[in-house]
């Protein structure tokens, strides 16, 4: 029996918690990553500039998923007034009524997973993420023939 990975762990969890998130976003007419850049628009605009890294996705991604968010009538766009260069990002009271569907999902599976953990397994669980994230930015592996 092969010994699982930390990595091997974590992407085969994550697939599982956005298949989940996916599937209840879809009762609602929505996505997972619709759901997820809904709760990272702030009330008074957020530069979609600034959504891309907050989302971590690619600018042809998210140009794509904003344009879908739009057709949906979810948010609306708007030149900035102070930076004429940039966009601002709005939600329309629609797009405020999808957030808190997505606000309430995120918020029950949180609790159903707290449910079965004891604090200390929960602080120790943000404990190794903490490790995985700050070990994942400095990480340089080079190989050696």
């Amino acid at each position: 029996m092969k010994k699982k990975t930390i990595d091997a762990a974590l992407r085969s969890t994550w697939n599982a918690v956005s298949k989940m998130y996916n599937r209840e976003a879809s009762k609602f007419d929505s996505t997972m990553a619709m759901g997820f850049a809904l709760l990272n628009i702030e009330p008074e605009g957020t530069p979609s500039s600034s959504l891309g890294p907050k989302l971590g996705i690619e600018s042809t991604s998210l140009s794509r998923l904003l344009k879908s968010m739009e057709d949906k009538k979810m948010i609306k766009r708007s030149p900035n007034p102070t930076d004429g260069r940039s966009v601002l990002i709005f939600l329309t009271p629609y797009g405020k009524d999808k957030r808190d569907d997505s606000r309430s999902v995120v918020l029950n599976f949180n609790d159903k997973i707290q449910e079965q953990l004891s604090d200390i397994q929960i602080k120790h669980f943000f404990e190794v993420l903490d490790c995985i994230a700050k070990e994942s930015k400095n990480f340089e592996h080079f190989l050696i023939n």
